[in-house]
């Protein structure tokens, strides 16, 4: 493929798309980077598995309330200066962190309260940064440009973990303040960017109607409801990652900075395989590659949850990476390309309310069911479940299971 004709170059010299994707990649390092410094800070002051799990709750019960408000209104107002507004929140909240941090933290309460608030910014982030992506590129370019953002953002949970990791050897402070610096610069990029806030749906009353219509639409289309319930209970009886910092202090004895590492496996795995999805999409077979990849991701679930080298419970993690972005990648594509634009912020509202319930309320349920019976048990049952949802979902949805193309919008 010629420079002249490769659809990667075409994105990156649209201005609006490398802006949006540059402030993508800032804040998802900067994320990322919290993450580590938050989780580490919290299990080395109360030293219980369930605070791991109540950092994912106070995130979920705020993101459950006000996502499908948010997705109305990413269909209604401006998503460019939506997200702005959201990225400028999560530096609020990096910011008080930061102060907590620096006059000393005793309890967890503090940066649960923070993460309540980081959850409200999330609510409203998800489904507008997704539903502003196809109005940025050409619709020829879209399969690309979801490949280029998921490997990149992939990249930012390699880069953001390790760097979080190491910088938290110099104190949490240093991290949030980083973190800080990052998300100030992701603001001013959402900023500069001049089109794409539009959508194809006129401004609507806010009533319940409408806001629930994302909800009617994935109920009406088993596909989409089929690829988002999946990604929603697999992930949730398989997340490992909320127990990461009890595997680095109590099994494998590797430090903050291990854990840093730990953190960034998955997405070194991600990254690779999403660089090349970017080169070579998937086309056929949909539906076998989506499913392919959940048995992927569960199976190295149970190594990494038996493992108690550090070196096998990285590349363990690296394949959970790996397997999850073709899960990602595919469901991505299905449910975009099957959403008219005039609803997209809506569907991505109800996509991310199981992305959502999938990760935090997946950790608190981590956090939860290992402080009954330990860290090492909790992760090998989670494989387990997700081993059987998938074969259990490739029954109950069939026609996403045999679905060979994606359809056209």
């Amino acid at each position: 493929m010629s420079q002249a004709t490769d659809p990667r170059l075409a994105l990156l010299r649209n201005p609006d798309f490398a802006r949006y994707l540059s402030a993508r990649f800032l804040s998802s390092l900067a994320v990322q980077m919290q993450t580590v410094a938050v989780g580490w800070q919290v299990y080395e002051v109360t030293h219980d598995p369930l605070d791991l799990g109540l950092i994912g709750l106070s995130q979920f019960l705020p993101f459950i309330v006000l996502i499908l408000p948010a997705g109305h209104l990413a269909d209604t107002r401006d998503r460019r200066r939506i997200l702005a507004l959201c990225f400028a929140l999560m530096w609020i909240c990096a910011a008080l962190l930061l102060a907590f941090s620096w006059h000393g933290l005793s309890s967890a309460r503090p940066v649960f309260a923070v993460m309540v608030l980081f959850g409200v910014a999330r609510a409203f982030a998800m489904p507008t940064g997704q539903a502003l992506l196809p109005n940025l590129v050409d619709l020829e370019h879209f399969g690309t440009a979801v490949a280029l953002n998921s490997s990149l953002w992939q990249v930012t949970t390699i880069a953001g973990p390790a760097l979080g990791g190491l910088l938290y050897l110099a104190g949490a402070t240093t991290v949030y303040a980083t973190v800080v610096a990052l998300l100030a610069g992701s603001v001013l990029l959402l900023l500069t960017i001049r089109r794409g806030g539009e959508s194809a749906s006129q401004q609507s009353a806010f009533d319940r109607g409408t806001v629930l219509s994302g909800l009617r639409f994935v109920w009406q289309r088993r596909p989409v409801l089929g690829a988002i319930s999946l990604d929603l209970f697999a992930v949730l009886f398989g997340g490992a990652t909320a127990l990461l910092p009890v595997y680095a202090a109590d099994v494998l004895h590797v430090g903050p900075s291990g854990l840093g590492w730990l953190r960034a496996a998955p997405g070194i795995g991600a990254a690779v395989c999403g660089v090349v999805l970017s080169a070579y999409p998937v086309t056929r077979r949909v539906g076998f590659w989506m499913f392919g990849g959940v048995f992927i991701f569960g199976l190295a679930t149970l190594v990494f949850g038996a493992s108690t080298r550090f070196w096998v419970s990285l590349v363990a993690l690296v394949v959970m990476g790996a397997g999850d972005m073709v899960s990602v990648y595919i469901r991505h594509l299905l449910v975009q390309l099957e959403t008219p634009d005039e609803i997209r912020g809506r569907v991505s509202a109800v996509n991310a309310v199981f992305i959502g319930a999938s990760n935090e309320l997946g950790e608190f349920e981590s956090g939860l069911t290992a402080s009954w019976f330990g860290a090492i048990p909790a992760v090998l049952v989670g494989g387990c479940a997700t081993l059987i949802v998938a074969g259990l979902w490739a029954r109950l949805f069939p026609e996403l299971w045999q679905a060979d193309r994606f359809h056209a919008p």
